[in-house]
């Protein structure tokens, strides 16, 4: 029999331990001790301790194969490590996608780019509904065979309309909403239904130029770099855990308009490296921060 391929290999389900506690002796030699007695191949393991709170973060990967403890008695066997270090502790399967619901507006580079790494296999994830204030990506989702739900609003009908997004939300069985440049404010009620499962691209380097029209107020100030950010979304506007960022230079050369276009640039790398890295199993939140492990 030959040799697994390397695009075999990656397809074998994994299982990822999320970990975060208070830093303490012995947290991974007991958790790998478990992986080990289970007959699992550990193939990623990254940790983290914060010297200022002294909290410990750990990500652990291990192959499914061999693995000789179905996924209720890997719970059952957790329960008391994550007792005795008073951890939190996500278990969360590679075989699992993740079930994402995409809101866009008129500006539609960021949908274009997220529909398009996910049917290449860029994104591990089942793209259930794309959602928008705009008719105008219907087409653009038949072509993606995905579900296009218009949900038009006012100032008058925003309660309404919010009310709408969520049942769809609902009768998708979403696990992720991704604001793919959503130019909607979203309620406290409604971001405090989805807790660390909502992710917005800001169209500029938080927590500067923060509002309307960045890149006027940036090309007023005659900026020599312009940055986008991606980040979770709380009831705080654009005050959300952090997730990825960068920057581009500019100069006195680029107008308004050579501004939006650098920025559209990166924010499709930006958020599609937000949405990754969260499908991936690889970020914690911590307070208003995130602890974001390797790719």
């Amino acid at each position: 029999m030959s040799a697994p391929s390397d695009s075999e290999k990656d397809s074998r389900p994994r299982c990822v331990l999320l970990v975060a506690c208070r830093d303490q002796p012995g947290i991974v030699a007991a958790l790998s001790s478990l992986v080990y007695d289970g007959g699992g191949n550990i193939v990623d393991l990254q940790q983290h301790t914060d010297p200022v709170d002294g909290a410990f973060f750990q990500r652990i990967e291990f192959e499914l194969d061999g693995f000789r403890l179905d996924r209720d008695e890997l719970r059952h066997r957790l329960a008391p490590v994550i007792e005795r270090f008073e951890m939190a502790c996500q278990v969360r399967y590679t075989d699992q996608a993740a079930r994402i619901a995409i809101l866009a507006s008129r500006e539609p580079h960021c949908l274009h780019d997220l529909l398009t790494r996910w049917r290449s296999g860029e994104l591990p994830a089942d793209v259930r509904v794309v959602i928008s204030n705009h008719p105008d990506h219907a087409g653009v989702a038949t072509r993606f065979d995905v579900d296009y739900r218009h949900c038009p609003v006012t100032p008058e009908t925003r309660g309404e309309q919010e009310r709408l997004v969520s049942s769809l939300l609902a009768d998708a069985d979403v696990d992720l909403v991704v604001l793919a440049r959503y130019m909607q404010i979203l309620s406290a009620d409604f971001v405090s239904a989805w807790p660390g499962r909502i992710i917005n691209i800001h169209h500029s380097f938080l927590p500067a130029f923060q509002g309307a029209r960045p890149y006027h107020q940036a090309h007023g100030r005659g900026v020599k770099l312009i940055g986008v950010t991606a980040h979770y979304v709380t009831a705080d506007l654009d005050e959300g855990p952090i997730i990825d960022q960068d920057v581009t230079r500019v100069s006195h050369r680029d107008d308004v308009e050579a501004l939006r276009r650098r920025g559209r640039d990166l924010e499709v790398i930006v958020l599609a490296r937000a949405v990754r890295a969260h499908l991936e199993h690889r970020v914690l939140i911590h307070g208003n921060r995130t602890v974001v492990f390797d790719g």
